[in-house]
């Protein structure tokens, strides 16, 4: 029998790692000229992202929905808008920095979005413990790349950096 609210709050999320997945393909091989430390851990995130997919279809099966295994309207307007960006931005380093920031914002929005399933009380015991995994994985993957911003920040400032000391990406 399908619990269809479980299934939407399901799909939903199949959305937003569908999103995420998709955001993470984009991140330029460049980026790990700069931070190449994080580069096994990306290739980690983004496989982990692939089982949550997995999970998140079983689960939406198990309860006798059928997986919307797309992205959003959103993600891809964000994701637009990142290239529009991109492609105006000068300098290498610039481009690392904003390819960053954009990995930070869609995780701070993966985050919001799996805190309100779980929050929605519409999921099943067994659908809340995978989706609570989940949201522990994207918070520490938001964690790591919020961390090389607050480096990146610090040495700025070190160097005497005033454009940087003003910046919030907590918003």
């Amino acid at each position: 029998m399908e619990n269809k609210e479980e299934v939407s709050v399901l799909n939903d999320l199949l959305h937003i790692i569908n999103d995420r997945q998709e955001g993470f393909s984009r991140v330029e091989a460049k980026v790990w000229e700069s931070y190449p430390a994080v580069k096994t851990d990306y290739a980690r995130m983004h496989s982990l992202g692939t089982i949550m997919k997995n999970e998140l279809m079983n689960l939406i099966q198990d309860n006798g929905g059928d997986p919307s295994d797309t992205t959003t309207v959103a993600g891809a307007l964000h994701r637009t808008w990142i290239d529009i960006r991109n492609s105006f931005t000068i300098g290498l380093n610039n481009i690392q920095d904003a390819t960053i920031e954009n990995v930070v914002f869609g995780e701070k929005a993966a985050i919001e979005a799996y805190q309100n399933a779980i929050d929605s009380g519409k999921l099943s015991q067994k659908s809340l413990d995978v989706v609570s995994e989940h949201l522990k994985n994207i918070k520490d993957s938001y964690y790591q790349f919020k961390q090389m911003i607050d480096y990146k920040e610090e040495g700025d400032r070190a160097k005497g950096d005033p454009d940087n000391r003003e910046k919030d990406y907590t918003n």
